[in-house]
């Protein structure tokens, strides 16, 4: 027999992807301009210049064996040390190259910590709504997600809730500020209060609680708004950071863990890290990438325009009649549904050609998640047709 679980993986795709393959189909029968795809998110920005032409060098002026050979099983030194350097200067962290491991984006680097840290009965927490595949993550680490309702409508963390969901089972709290799918960034107070309870029910409990920080979206904030650097706050911290928003490199799949240097036992994290990367086949993360990123430390692509898509879909859906919280950042607006079952309304969006993805999934029943990391002319294109299913339900 073999393992059906992963079967069952195989065989049910994902919500988002399922939405995307039928927007794939849907562009093929009436033209790619009549459908307003706003499922996955897949930047529409293109990644700096600053990348395109560091490619160039790389490929123009490097060894080709020596470019495209195997770095480091934890990753290349002078990528690591290029990572904290630029960390180090802008966060104050102190973190080091030998606590830093390169990865494939992500969901590798959340896969890898999860299995380092976990062993089987433990419990993950996470503020809902959020990523879904946190849950396949936990689960393959021999882990349970336990989500945590957030405030009704703001999503902002609702700290009685948090201390009611940890137990001794919990073993780690994912954050992800800015959050996806609600766009929200958790301000430096919430931050403060969220440290302090996982330390003092780490002491009541006589376990150690380890904050998981999921970082793709850290560089697109809006309005002069700062994300807080967990390593600042809590010593059981772990970064998890992805430059495929940032950068606008989706399909290239690289990031990074770092562990926190003021952590006791450190280097045993460290360790199972590594270990978790060995067993689950992560070592050696893309060569030509990690060169890449270690000469664009700091560089981001063009997030104004994100920040105009989202001023002017909130602007035009709150005219419609929609109940919408303006993200403060990331790429998505977290808009409550029209009637109480979110999936019966994103089937009725697609009568009107606008692929948006339910909410249940993300943990939240009835709301959808918009992705308007789109270009700004398919947002104009669409806008007729938002107020056309709005008005949908007024008749």
């Amino acid at each position: 027999m073999i393992n059906e679980k992963n079967v069952k993986l195989g065989e049910v795709r994902s919500g988002i992807r399922e939405l995307f393959e039928y927007g794939k189909l849907r562009k093929s029968q009436i033209g790619e301009e009549d459908v307003y795809d706003f499922s996955l998110c897949h930047p529409s920005v293109p990644p700096p210049e600053r990348v395109t032409l560091t490619l160039q060098k790389l490929l123009a002026e490097r060894d080709p064996v020596e470019l495209h050979g195997y770095t480091s099983a934890q990753g290349d030194l002078y990528t690591r040390q290029a990572i904290c350097g630029y960390v180090n200067k802008t966060f104050g962290a102190g973190v080091s190259p030998d606590l830093v491991y390169m990865t494939c984006g992500a969901a590798a680097s959340l896969t890898i910590t999860l299995n380092a840290i976990c062993n089987s009965g433990d419990e993950v927490l996470t503020f809902a709504p959020f990523f879904p595949e946190y849950t396949v993550f936990a689960d393959h680490a021999g882990a349970k997600l336990v989500p945590v309702a957030t405030k009704e409508g703001s999503f902002r963390i609702d700290f009685d809730n948090l201390e009611r969901a940890i137990k001794p089972e919990t073993k780690a709290v994912i954050i992800n500020s800015p959050n996806n799918p609600s766009g929200v960034v958790y301000s430096e107070e919430e931050i403060k209060k969220l440290c302090a309870t996982l330390a003092e029910c780490g002491k009541k409990y006589g376990t150690e609680i380890y904050l998981i920080s999921d970082e793709p979206y850290r560089e697109l904030v809006y309005d002069d708004i700062k994300v807080p650097y967990i390593m600042n706050y809590y010593d059981k911290s772990i970064v998890c950071y992805s430059y495929s928003k940032s950068l606008s490199l989706p399909g290239d799949r690289i990031g990074y863990i770092a562990v926190n240097p003021a952590m006791t036992g450190c280097k045993k994290v460290y360790s199972a890290i590594c270990g978790a990367g060995r067993a689950l086949g992560y070592v050696c993360a893309p060569s030509l990438l990690q060169k890449l990123v270690a000469e664009a430390q700091g560089v981001t692509s063009d997030i104004s325009v994100y920040k105009s898509n989202r001023d002017l879909l909130c602007s035009a859906l709150t005219e419609f009649g929609y109940d919408v919280v303006k993200p403060e950042g990331a790429f998505y607006l977290f808009v409550k549904a029209m009637e109480a079952d979110a999936n019966a309304f994103a089937e009725r969006a697609k009568k009107y050609e606008l692929l948006i993805v339910p909410g249940d999934s993300f943990g939240v029943k009835g709301y959808v998640r918009i992705s308007y990391c789109v270009s700004p002319e398919m947002i104009k294109r669409s806008l007729p047709s938002f107020k056309a299913l709005a008005e949908s339900y007024k008749k």
